[in-house]
C-alpha cells in the first residue's frame, strides 16, 4: 500500500549516495574497493579550526542559535565576500543552512511556484533538479557537451527562457564536469539576463577556492547582477568540512527573509558549533585552503594525463573542483561474457563489480554518455584506478 505523497514518488534518489553504498557493500565483503564517485575531500579538518569547535563546547554554544545562524559567523562571511569577491553585502543579507546543499533548496523552495521553469545547464549536480521538482517547478535542461567544455553559451540561455522562466541554477567551478566560466563567459550570459530582469540566479560557488586558473568570477559582480543574484556557498569544499554542514546563501535582502521564514519552520538554524568552526575557517589562515588546492591541481594533472591514456575515453581538462567527466560512449553496445554495457550506469556498475572502482554514471548529471570520476584521493589511488579501469575495459569487444 503506498501512501506517498506525489512530490516524493516524482523524486529520483541520489546516484552518486547509490553508487557510495554500493561500493561500501563491496568493502564490507573483503574487497578492495577505490572510491571515486564521492564528491568530498580526502584531507582532514585543519586543526585551527577543530580547536575553534572544542573551544565552542567549552564555552557552551550549545543551545538554538538564530535562526540565520549567529552574527559573528554572518559578520565573518560578510567579511568574506568583501574581501575576496569585492561584494558588499551586510549581515542581514546573508543566511546559514545546514550544508550548501540545504542553501540551494531554500532558495528555490522560496522563488518557485508550481509551473515556474528553472534553467539548468547540464552537465548538472545531480540535487538540481529534484528540487526543483519538489518545489513544483520544470526543470529546463540546457545541454553543453564536452566540444564547449561542458559550458553554456549566451545563445543557448537566450534560446531556453520563456515567460515562465523564474531563475536559473549555475555551479562554477562545476560540478560534475570542473569546468569554470570566465569573466567574459559569464560577462556574455549577463548579456542575454539583462533583457530578462524577472531570471533570478542562484549561483551555486561552493568549489569556488578549488581552482586551477586564477581567481573565481562571480557572476553577482556584473552591474545590475548583484540584486538578482543569490550566491550559494560554504565551507564543506575550501575546508575539507562536508560533515560539519555549514552553507550560507547571500542575496538580496527580501528572499534572505523569506529563506530565513522557510527555515525558520523546518530547520531552525544549524549546528551551534559547526557554526563557531565555520567562523574560525573564514577568520583564521588560509594557508590550508591553498595547500589543499595545490595537492588538487596535482592529482588533476596525474588524473588527466592517465585517462587519456584510457582507450575510447575522450577527456577535457577540468578548471576547477576535483572531477573528471570523461566522456565513454564509445563502449556502447560492447561486451565481456554475457554482461553487455548499455549506457554510462552500465558502464559505472561494470567498473565496480569488475574493476573494484567506483564511479558514477552520468546519466544522474544529464549527460548520459559520461562518466563521473572524483579525484578528491591518493595519488596512488588514482594511478592503481585508472590502470585497473584500463584493465577491466580491456575485456570489453
Amino acid at each position: 500500500m503506498n501512501q506517498l505523497s506525489d512530490r516524493l514518488n516524482s523524486l529520483s534518489p541520489s546516484e552518486t549516495l547509490a553508487m557510495s553504498q554500493k561500493s561500501a557493500e563491496l568493502k564490507a565483503q573483503g574487497i578492495d574497493v577505490i572510491n571515486l564517485s564521492v564528491g568530498e575531500p580526502d584531507f582532514n579538518t585543519p586543526e585551527h579550526i577543530k580547536e575553534a569547535a572544542k573551544k565552542a563546547i567549552d564555552d557552551n554554544f550549545s543551545r538554538y542559535s538564530p535562526v540565520p545562524g549567529y552574527p559573528g559567523l554572518r559578520n565573518a562571511i560578510v567579511e568574506k565576500l568583501k574581501k575576496e569577491n569585492g561584494l558588499e553585502y551586510t549581515a542581514t543579507q546573508i543566511s546559514c543552512a545546514n550544508g550548501a546543499k540545504q542553501s540551494v533548496c531554500n532558495a528555490v523552495l522560496a522563488l518557485v511556484n508550481a509551473g515556474d521553469e528553472v534553467i539548468i545547464p547540464a552537465p548538472y549536480w545531480v540535487s538540481y533538479p529534484e528540487m526543483v521538482k519538489l518545489a513544483e517547478g520544470t526543470p529546463v535542461i540546457v545541454s553543453a557537451g564536452i566540444e564547449q567544455d561542458f559550458k553554456i553559451t549566451p545563445a543557448q540561455l537566450e534560446a531556453a527562457i520563456t515567460p515562465k522562466t523564474k531563475a536559473m541554477i549555475l555551479c562554477s567551478p562545476s560540478n560534475p564536469t570542473g569546468s569554470v566560466y570566465s569573466k567574459e563567459e559569464l560577462a556574455g550570459l549577463c548579456e542575454v539576463l539583462n533583457k530578462h530582469p524577472q531570471v533570478i540566479v542562484i549561483a551555486d560557488e561552493i568549489y569556488e577556492h578549488i581552482n586551477y586558473i586564477g581567481k573565481h568570477q562571480s557572476i553577482a559582480q556584473f552591474p545590475g547582477m548583484q540584486e538578482r543574484t543569490v550566491i550559494v556557498n560554504g565551507v564543506s569544499k575550501a575546508y575539507a568540512m562536508t560533515g560539519w554542514r555549514i552553507g550560507f546563501i547571500a542575496g538580496p535582502q527580501w528572499l534572505v527573509s523569506a529563506c530565513n521564514k522557510l527555515q525558520g519552520q523546518y530547520t531552525s538554524g544549524p549546528c551551534s558549533v559547526s557554526q563557531k568552526a565555520a567562523e574560525a575557517a573564514y577568520t583564521g589562515t588560509q594557508a590550508p585552503v591553498e595547500e589543499m588546492r595545490v595537492a588538487f591541481e596535482r592529482r588533476r594533472n596525474l588524473i588527466v594525463q592517465l585517462a587519456k591514456e584510457v582507450p575510447g575515453f575522450e577527456v577535457n581538462m577540468p578548471e576547477g573542483a576535483f572531477y573528471l567527466f570523461p566522456k565513454c560512449d564509445y563502449y556502447f553496445g560492447k561486451s565481456a561474457g554475457d554482461r553487455k554495457i548499455e549506457n554510462a550506469g552500465d558502464l559505472a556498475m561494470y567498473l565496480l563489480e569488475v574493476g573494484h572502482v567506483a564511479c558514477v554514471g552520468g546519466a544522474a548529471f544529464g549527460a548520459p554518455d559520461c562518466i563521473r570520476m572524483s579525484y578528491a584521493t591518493s595519488d596512488e589511488n588514482i594511478v592503481e584506478a585508472i590502470r585497473r579501469i584500463k584493465e577491466a575495459l580491456a575485456k570489453l569487444n
